[in-house]
């Protein structure tokens, strides 16, 4: 197990740390779906930007995760890459 995943597990028991865990999940899902996906197609901000008509600078707060991306805008991301947006409850 590595240091982080240690400390995680440790934070974990924490009733707190859970709290503020589980509140920004959905953020983090969203922000490494879409870094993910930038990658895969093998693209820079820049690239994505031109392509969805995103500003870059958007793009990157979406990624650095000081901005949560509206609904059209994950849309206009996902149509960037000849996707459609999805979400479900599970």
């Amino acid at each position: 197990m590595s240091d982080i995943e240690e400390l995680l597990e440790e934070n974990l028991k924490d009733p707190k740390f859970v709290k503020a865990w589980e509140e920004t999940e959905i953020e983090y899902q969203i922000k490494s779906m879409l870094i993910a996906a930038r990658l895969e197609h093998n693209l820079t901000q820049k690239q994505l930007s031109e392509i969805s008509g995103i500003r870059q600078s958007n793009i990157s707060r979406i990624e650095n995760g000081t901005c949560i991306p509206t609904i059209p805008t994950l849309c206009e991301i996902a149509k960037s890459y000849g996707k459609k947006l999805k979400i479900e409850m599970v």
